[in-house]
This record gives C-alpha cells, sequence and structure tokens, in this order.
C-alpha cells in the first residue's frame, strides 16, 4: 500500500473515530457496508439488519447449531393447518405491543399483508404471498382486499391459499413478512421506516436515530415480549472501505467485524495470534454454481455436460478465491438447507471428460461460450478465466463473452444467455427455494438453463404440496441425482462458511443459519 493511501484511509479512520457516539458500556457496535436507506422491509430486498431487529414475525427462523434452524413461534403463539394443506388459523400472543404502545392485533396482520399486495405500495417481496387466495387480484388492481386473509378476532388470522404449499411456514419467517401497526403505518404513509419517528414494530429494538449514511441507532425495549434484550443500544454504523474497516475494528471502535464486507481480510484474521481465537464461522446456506444453457449447442446433449462437470476442478476456484473457506456441493440443495443430504460426489477428471466429448461427436474439441457482465464483482472475471484454463484440458475452447447488465438479463430471461457462474443464498429454509427457482418449468427457463425434464416439472410441482415432510425430503433426494447426476443441469461449485471475527467483550454471538449477513441481536451480550 502507498504512503498516500495509508494517509487517506489514517485521515479517513480519525474523522470517524471523532463522528463515533460515545460509547455506551452495554452497546454493540456492528458495521454495514452502506446505508439501508429504509427499515420498512416491504420495500427492500436485501437490507435486512434493521427489519430483523425492529419487528417480528408471526413465526421465526431460530438458528439451532452451525448451518441449521427451526421455525418456532414468533407472533403467533399456536397454529393449525388444515387437512387439505390450504387454511392457516394463526392464534396471536396476548398483550403484545408495539413500540408505540398500541397491542398487537389480527386486524395489524392482515392489514401489513394486505399492503405489501395493494399495487400503490409498490413493495419488493410480494412472492413470498403468492399462494394466498386473491393476492393476484389484488396486485392487479381488481379487488380492494385479499380474499384470503381473514381476522376471525382480535387474536387470530386466518390465511387460505389457492393451493397446498410446504414452504409457507418458511415464508412467513423470513423477513419479508415483519408485521406492521396499521394505524401507525397508515399515517406514516410513504415515509414509514425512513425515520425513527416513521418507525413502529413489536422487536425487542426501538430505531432511535437515523443519519444517513452515516448510522442508525436502537435502542432496548424494555417491554419486549420476549423479555428486555440484554444489550442497551444496537449501534450500525456504515463503513464501505475494508482497510478502514479492519481499523476500526482493530481499534475497538467496531465489536464484530463481517468478513462477507471485507473477504480480502480473511487471510488477515485468520492467521493473526490475536484474533484467530476470536472467529466465529458457520456454514452459509447458499451455493455458488455454475450454469449450462441446453438451447446452446454443444450443451444439448447431455454427454457434454457431463463432460463439463468433470472438467473442472472446483476445490481450486475455492481455494484461490476464496481462501478455502467452504465446502464443495455436489447438488441442488447446500449444507444447512432443509431436507439436506449429502448428494453424490462429482468427479474432478478432465481425461474422462475428454472421452465424453469425443463420444459427442467431438474428438478435437469444441468452441463453447462463457458470460460475464461487465459491471459485476472481478470475483466473476476472476472465476471465468480459471475456468476457461481449466476446461481447456479436456478439449472445451472457452470464449469468454462480456456484456453489460441488462442486456444479460434480458437474455436469460427468455433463456437466451450464455453459461454463467452466479451465487444463491437461501431466502427461507426450504429445498423449493432452490428447486423451483431454477428447475422448474418456469424457473428453468428465466435461469437461462433450458432443462425441460417433464418429470422433473412434475416432481417439484408435487413436493410443493406435500404435506409429509419425511417423503417430501426423499422427493428432494431423488430430485438431486436426476437433475445434476442425469440430466448434468448445472455444475454445483461450493457452498462457503460465513464468517465473523467478535471482540472479546461480545458473548453469545451465534452465526445465522441463513444466507445473508444480516441477524437479529436480541440474545447477544457484551461485557
Amino acid at each position: 500500500m502507498t504512503k498516500k493511501m495509508n494517509l487517506l484511509l489514517a485521515t479517513a479512520l480519525t474523522s470517524l473515530l471523532l463522528m463515533s457516539p460515545a460509547l455506551a458500556e452495554n452497546t454493540l457496535r456492528i458495521s454495514y457496508p452502506e446505508d439501508p436507506k429504509t427499515a420498512d422491509v416491504q420495500m427492500t430486498t436485501d437490507s435486512y439488519t434493521l427489519p430483523l431487529n425492529i419487528f417480528d414475525r408471526l413465526v421465526e427462523s431460530e438458528t439451532t447449531g452451525p448451518g441449521q434452524s427451526a421455525l418456532v413461534p414468533g407472533l403467533a403463539e399456536t397454529w393449525e393447518v388444515s387437512p387439505d394443506g390450504l387454511t392457516y388459523t394463526f392464534h396471536l400472543r396476548e398483550g403484545v405491543k408495539f413500540h408505540d404502545g398500541a397491542v398487537l392485533s389480527a386486524d395489524d396482520v392482515v392489514y401489513t399483508f394486505d399492503r405489501m399486495l395493494n399495487p400503490a405500495t409498490k413493495a419488493l417481496n410480494t412472492d413470498i404471498l403468492t399462494f394466498i387466495a386473491g393476492s393476484q387480484e389484488r396486485m392487479d388492481g381488481k379487488a380492494d382486499s385479499v380474499s384470503g386473509l381473514k381476522a376471525v378476532d382480535d387474536r387470530t388470522v386466518q390465511i387460505t391459499l389457492t393451493q397446498p404449499y410446504a414452504a409457507f411456514l418458511a415464508l412467513l419467517a423470513s423477513p419479508g413478512a415483519s408485521i406492521y401497526e396499521r394505524a401507525f403505518t397508515e399515517k406514516a404513509g410513504d415515509q414509514f421506516g425512513l425515520t425513527p419517528e416513521t418507525t413502529n414494530g413489536t422487536g425487542p429494538f426501538i430505531l432511535t436515530d437515523y443519519t444517513l449514511n452515516d448510522s442508525e441507532t436502537l435502542e432496548a425495549n424494555e417491554n419486549y415480549w420476549r423479555g428486555r434484550p440484554k444489550l442497551d443500544k444496537l449501534l450500525i454504523r456504515v463503513v464501505s472501505d475494508s482497510e478502514t474497516l479492519r481499523m476500526l475494528f482493530e481499534s475497538d471502535e467496531i465489536d464484530v467485524f463481517d468478513l462477507d464486507y471485507a473477504p480480502t481480510q480473511t487471510p488477515y484474521f485468520f492467521g493473526s495470534d490475536q484474533w484467530k481465537d476470536q472467529v466465529r464461522s458457520g456454514p452459509r446456506v447458499g451455493m455458488y454454481y455454475y450454469n449450462i444453457n441446453q438451447a446452446k449447442k454443444p450443451f444439448d446433449d447431455v454427454r457434454v455436460r457431463q463432460a463439463f462437470q468433470m472438467a473442472i476442478d472446483r476445490q481450486t476456484i475455492l481455494d484461490k478465491n476464496f481462501y478455502g473457506r467452504g465446502e464443495l456441493e455436489d447438488g441442488v440443495m447446500p449444507r444447512g438447507l432443509a431436507c439436506y443430504t449429502p448428494a453424490t460426489p462429482i468427479e474432478y477428471n478432465p481425461a474422462k471428460a475428454k472421452e465424453l466429448l469425443a463420444e459427442a461427436g467431438y474428438p478435437d474439441g469444441v468452441d463453447i461460450n462463457l458470460q460475464q457482465v461487465s459491471s459485476w464483482s472481478s470475483k466473476w472475471s476472476d472465476m471465468n478465466q480459471i475456468i476457461q484454463a481449466q476446461v481447456a484440458e479436456a478439449g472445451f475452447r472457452a470464449n469468454i463473452v462480456t456484456t453489460d447488465e441488462a442486456a444479460f438479463l434480458a437474455a436469460r430471461k427468455v433463456g437466451e444467455a450464455e453459461n454463467y457462474t452466479q451465487v444463491w443464498s437461501a431466502d427461507f429454509n426450504d429445498p423449493d427455494n432452490f428447486f423451483y427457482t431454477f428447475f422448474s418449468e418456469s424457473g428453468t427457463k428465466t435461469r437461462g438453463y433450458n432443462n425441460n425434464d417433464p418429470e422433473v416439472f412434475a416432481a417439484i410441482e408435487k413436493a410443493r404440496g406435500m404435506t409429509d415432510q419425511e417423503a417430501r425430503c426423499k422427493l428432494y433426494q431423488d430430485l438431486t441425482a436426476q437433475i445434476v447426476g442425469k440430466d448434468a443441469a448445472w455444475v454445483p461449485l461450493f457452498s462457503l462458511d460465513h464468517n465473523y471475527v467478535v471482540q472479546p467483550r461480545v458473548k453469545n454471538f451465534v452465526v445465522p443459519w441463513n444466507g445473508w449477513s444480516d441477524m437479529n441481536y436480541f440474545n447477544v451480550e457484551v461485557e
């Protein structure tokens, strides 16, 4: 690093230190790489720290172990599901209060979900509610309410679906299903969630300060229904530069260093005698993968697809680009996802891959295209270049095609994208989030796979409505063998570990099961 860069970083650090709020004895200080813009989770798809701490949901997904979770009662104390799997009846806890003192009612729940589906809201998370009867009519502006939402009495909510959907409870545990208070939210209007004065939930923390592009301060909810949090305050600071973030952490201005926000710092912390014992790790429930578009020759031949799978040295990519902090994946479900069991390992064997290409009619090798988007992170171009070199040994002459994001997304939507590498993290803990997204009849086209396997389509639809979880998991395992083994429809690469470094004073820090960095801090303590 140059002297000039060191000077700039030192100046930035000094400024941040001078602006830092005084450290309260019982304050947890964390960071975020950019301003979340809003606490209204219906208006964001990737900034969940505020919603997870300010609001609650009917059902919660609780981390029970490394990469493991369980659905537990939240604002709904109990619930029943009708034998046909269509009607969910939720019984709300008695006396739960919003931060403004209003008591939670069934009408608030109905209002929250109706607000999301109301086209005037322009919400971004409507997909979690599309199974509710009348949701489409509401989103299309053809109805003033949602027929499948009903407040039976003050503490009972009934939700009716158009068809059985086994993952519905998991969806209700996602951040997008956070519950709002009708009167307060209606009064706040389009300002809801933008300031402390226009933000109100039932969660463990109350938003008390919001300085745009600088920080947010949350204070303990003294009347929280689960009991007061151990923390007095939660301070979230906006820090975009990874070097600055490390300097803040090492000068004891930040308590939790999320290495997802500064992956280049991974070797430093894991190799540091001071910090290596302060690293907290858990599997990130997500998967890096390589798309294969079967509508593009030569990938219309399964032997070519199998050869492509075998020609990629996934462990080398994991080691070189991600410091080896993860595990190879061989299926559709990453470790930590509900129903996960290890799939049959994909063999790295370029010699056998070359034989398969010859069998497919390409004894002298074959030309293929690999796609990358100009505005995406350099890690994707790095991976493409590694794969380009690796598959050459098997006979693939890979040409890297660069395009802008708009052109790529437009081509992918109609199934015309070239083969590309990407990552998918779990939005909710259910296999449907992976199988339906990528390999359903609609998903396989809009994601650019074109794996037109009627048996797979039928099985994915069947699994969505199954109520026998053991049988459902078995079906997903069979689907994995079909999709990855028989169809060779994609190349699963690896899942990464989610690594945090915490100050010694931080206690009871549990790495969240999910695929994002955001988490609820209710159980965290500081000494």
